[in-house]
Formats: C-alpha cells, structure tokens, sequence
C-alpha cells in the first residue's frame, strides 16, 4: 500500500511540474493545460495522498514531501489568478470605457464555479453556407439566444489550428455563453493551407463578413454592430481583418495567443519537439521569408497598426511554447505608439489554448475580459 501512495504521489509531483516548467514536447502541451487549467483536481488528489501524514517510513515520508509539492504547484495558476481577477474590472474599463447594459458574470473568477462550471441558459444553433469555392461550401454555425432577439450584435468567431486544421464547432461554450446573453455568434470554417495558402482563409473571412451583412435583417443581426474574436491562428485571422480595412461597422477585435508578426515567429521559431512553428508558416504564407516577403508582411496584422485601428483586446499565456507571448507584447506596443484602445491581459500561467477549459481560471477570466470588452464596443 505504501508503495502505491509512493508512487502516485511522484506521478502527481510530476504532473504538477507542468504548471510551472516548459513542455519539452507536443503532448505535454497538452497535459500542461490538465496541470494548470484543472489543477484543482491533481490538489485533491495531492491532499489525499498527504492525509496520513508521515506515516509508512522512509517511503511514506517522501510521498508526504512530494505530495505538500505537488499541491502548492497544482493550485498555483488558481494563486496567481486572484490579483489578476481583483484588477480586471478596472483595467478593461480605463482601456475601452464603461460596458453597456448588466453584466451577468459579477467577478472575473468565481471559484465555485471552477468546480460547478459556468451556468448557461440554452441557445440555438444553426447551420448556413455563405460561399462556394472550388464546388465546395464554406458553413458557419450561427448561435442564437432562445426566444431569438431582433437585431442582436454580431460576433464573427474564427476557430485556430494553425492554418491547417481546426473546425468551427470546436471550443463552443464561449459561443453559447455570448449568444445566451444577446449575441449572435457565427463561428466560421475557412480553407486550409497548405492547399490554399495566403490569403485564402483572409478571403473567406471577408466573404463570411460580407454574407452576413447581406442576410442581416433575415437573420435578426445588426450589421452596424460586428466583433471578430479568434483563438491562434484565428486571431490572425480575425485581427487581420479588422485591421486591414476601414469597415465602421467592425466595433473591435479580440485575439486569443495570435500571431500577429510572421516574420518574427520564423525568426524565433518554438521548439521542434513541441511546435514546428517554421513548418506550419511556410506552408501558410508559401515559403520562407526569403523567399516569399510579401506573404509575411501582408498577413503579419502589427503591420496595419495606424491611426484608425479599432479596439483590440490581447490575451496571452506567459507559458505559451507555441506562439511566444512576445507576440502579443509586442502588438500592445505598437497599439500604444498609435494611441489605439486596447489591453493586454496576460496569464502568468497560461499554455497555448489556456481557454480549453471553460470554467478554469484562463477561462473564466478571459470570458469576462470579452464580455465586458464587448459591451463597452458594441454600444
């Protein structure tokens, strides 16, 4: 028995390394969004194993060290969380001004609600085709709150996956959330490189834009009033677009951990064993930044920075391995020198896909950052 509490305590020891250490490959990526994002879980499990204390010799007396480790990393990310959630509230309103209307959410972290989940009323979703390209339709599901409302602001999401995979349906509850709360959502799909490259995906984005402003009054939208949010390489996407033309009627953007200079992520390329950052670019853009220049520069989004920018909000995770925080940073920067409106929330904590876990503190956190960036833009 005693070699059993031994041996789960060094896995949840290890485990919980990941909420504080690098991931040396891909899959750890993965279970460092368990460690960090669900870290309450391996606490228990670090409680459970430290209750009978320093009993079972030499044996026992380890796995009580490791297991007190364990549970002081794993409920790390929740830790850091608490100043970050008690500031929030007055930093997206010095940014973007007072929000419109009641926000449902009182606080940026609940910690009940880590362990309940965040509540959502039901929504309705439906499928639309706005596009056909090469005999293939592009879809978009379009969520709404039920009984639908008349002229709901419209938020565009546009899903990541590294220009080459992802899908719209993927990463939903925040969809449901803002549609249960007066929104009309349309997550979008978009064509993938390598097969078309740059700028495919931007042209679709724009078709999708331009479908939905044309079907507004059918589908009960307000097309004077459009947000674009994207996660990765959907938020190069989405910034890209509101960036990159002058269009009244898009009130701000929000992106997730994006890539917004593609010449500087060739130059400080992720690890291999984790992301193969170099790769996925080249197969996005066409080639190198040699090779093909105008590519970088045309769908790096800190390029179209000027005078007219509309509000963006940031969100990053300091632990990024995959698409490094100075992306962001250095984004914020050059939305600063132009005096445009925006925030960087960044998570001391958080992975590439921190937002994976709705109810987590990435999660909720990031939620509330987008709601009330949302009601303060689309009034």
């Amino acid at each position: 028995m005693m070699v059993l509490r031994l041996i789960l305590a060094i896995i949840v020891f290890l485990a919980s390394l990941l909420a504080v250490l690098p991931e040396p490959t891909y899959n750890l990526w993965k279970l460092a969004i368990v460690a960090t994002e669900w870290g309450w879980v391996l606490a228990l499990i670090a409680l459970a194993l430290l209750l009978p204390g320093l009993s079972g010799g030499a044996m026992g007396r380890v796995a009580a060290v490791l297991s007190v480790i364990a549970l002081v990393l794993s409920l790390s990310p929740l830790i850091r969380a608490v100043p970050i959630a008690r500031e929030l509230p007055r930093r997206l309103e010095r940014a973007f001004g007072s929000a419109a209307g009641t926000m449902p959410r009182s606080a940026p972290l609940v910690l009940i609600d880590i362990v309940r989940g965040v509540k959502s009323p039901a929504v309705i979703v439906s499928t639309h085709s706005y596009i056909v390209g090469n005999g293939k339709p592009l879809d978009l599901d379009l969520y709404r709150a039920s009984p639908r409302s008349a002229n709901a602001p419209l938020v565009i999401m546009i899903h990541g996956g590294s220009w080459r995979g992802g899908a719209r349906g993927e990463l939903a509850p925040l969809n449901r959330y803002l549609a249960a709360r007066g929104y009309a959502v349309a997550a979008i799909s978009y064509r993938l490189a390598p097969e078309h490259p740059h700028p495919a995906a931007s042209e679709d984005v724009a078709a999708a834009i331009a479908y939905l402003k044309s079907k507004a009054a059918e589908l009960g939208v307000d097309s004077s009033r459009i947000a674009l949010i994207g996660r990765s390489a959907g938020g190069q996407l989405a910034l890209l677009a509101g960036y990159s033309v002058v269009d009244p009627s898009i009130r701000g953007v929000v992106a997730f951990y994006a890539p917004s200079d593609q010449e500087y992520g060739y130059d400080n390329p992720s690890k291999p064993l984790v992301f193969d950052s170099r790769g996925i670019l080249e197969g996005f853009l066409g080639g190198t930044p040699a090779a093909v220049p105008a590519a970088y520069a045309s769908s790096s989004p800190i390029n179209y920075v000027g005078a007219h920018t509309i509000p963006t909000l940031l969100i990053h995770g300091r632990r990024d391995e995959l698409v490094f925080a100075a992306q962001s940073e250095r984004l914020a920067a050059k939305l600063a020198a132009a005096g445009r409106p925006h925030l960087y929330l960044e998570l001391p904590w958080g992975r590439h896909g921190c937002d994976f876990n709705f109810n987590g503190p990435c999660g909720q956190l990031s939620t509330f950052a987008v709601e009330r960036f949302l009601g303060a833009v689309m009034k």
